[in-house]
């Protein structure tokens, strides 16, 4: 895909992801532009400060605001759509919150993105999407809906998605909470032990965008095949790279979370295309007139098992060192490395 003298619009843009992408792009001879798009302007001033780049241009608004989205979609090629409510406990408790973020917001910048002949749309979504049974879960599953049902009905501009676990080391994550911890002499506080989540890292969550714009049909949504490993056996890496004996203390199960994520359902997996390292679900473009299904039936589901991070490839503990070094806040805290182009928290 030719991206050169192409602008990009990062919605959410002064997060961990919008980072990544900077760090990616932003030296490079593609995109001739870059919007941040977001609502601090402490991390706006703060990134562009870091930065000193004139490709960088920065918008102050809210996914919320239609007004403030049309202002800063004119003149858009390409929009990486990462402005979301993330943590699932304040989503918890706040429930509508969350749907006018995750779920209106969404809505608000496809229809920005339509009226200003915007060529391609990624949304980003989450495993927590998968059979959700929390708050931000649904909110993202129903974003994803949204975003589907809009690529149905669109000629020029082409809305697809991205769906990844937890990614290592991004803001609000547990390892910065761990690495604290650690640093203090604190316990280590464990939620399960037993409890398994997806491990990317950053730059896996921006090469899975950057295979949904190059690859991506309107409606199609994108998932990375991604090791997976145990809080327990995490919690006792980072100890053991630390050097350190801080007790890890059981605090329970929080206000809606898993024993383990799914990044693929079972009813997905029936029409998944496997693409090497990523999977292609493509949407279910079905009309509402549902008569001729009843009698062709599809093929038996019980069949096929969800792609969950119990069952995907499991990280030991000495599987996660390998992984955790890759980090750049690891490799600052461990080696004593600095990167000067890591946005700091």
């Amino acid at each position: 895909m030719q991206i050169k003298d192409k602008t990009l619009l990062i919605t959410g843009g002064t997060g961990s992801f919008g980072t990544a992408v900077l760090n990616r792009f932003l030296n490079t001879d593609h995109f001739k532009e870059i919007r941040i798009f977001s609502r601090d302007e402490k991390k706006q001033d703060d990134m562009r400060n870091l930065y000193k780049n004139d490709k960088l241009k920065f918008y102050i608004g809210d996914v919320r605001n239609p007004l403030s989205i049309d202002y800063a979609m004119r003149g858009v090629d390409y929009v990486f759509h990462a402005a979301a409510l993330k943590q699932v406990p304040s989503c918890e408790f706040f429930p509508m919150e969350a749907v006018k973020t995750n779920v209106e917001g969404t809505q608000n910048v496809i229809d920005a993105a339509v009226k200003y002949g915007v060529k391609k749309v990624i949304c980003l979504s989450t495993d927590k999407a998968a059979y959700p049974i929390n708050a931000m879960g649904i909110s993202k599953a129903m974003m994803e809906k949204v975003a589907v049902a809009a690529s149905r009905n669109l000629e020029r501009t082409t809305v697809c998605l991205t769906r990844y676990g937890n990614v290592m080391a991004s803001r609000g994550s547990v390892i910065p909470l761990f690495v604290k911890q650690i640093k203090n002499g604190e316990p280590l506080t464990v939620t399960d032990p037993s409890m398994t989540r997806f491990l990317m890292s950053l730059e896996e969550a921006v090469e899975l965008v950057l295979f949904a714009f190059e690859h991506g049909n309107s409606g199609d949504l994108f998932v990375n095949k991604a090791p997976a490993g145990t809080i327990g056996d995490l919690a006792q890496a980072l100890k053991e790279m630390f050097k350190a004996d801080n007790p890890i203390k059981i605090i329970g199960t929080r206000h809606g979370e898993k024993l383990y994520e799914t990044l693929c359902t079972r009813e997905e997996m029936i029409k998944a295309e496997d693409m090497g390292d990523f999977y292609r679900i493509p949407a279910d473009n079905r009309d509402l007139n549902y008569a001729q299904y009843f009698s062709e039936g599809e093929i038996d589901i019980s069949k096929i098992e969800d792609y969950h991070s119990h069952n995907t490839t499991q990280q030991n503990i000495e599987g996660m060192k390998q992984l955790l070094m890759k980090l750049p806040l690891i490799r600052k805290e461990v080696l004593g490395e600095v990167d000067v182009k890591q946005y700091p928290d």
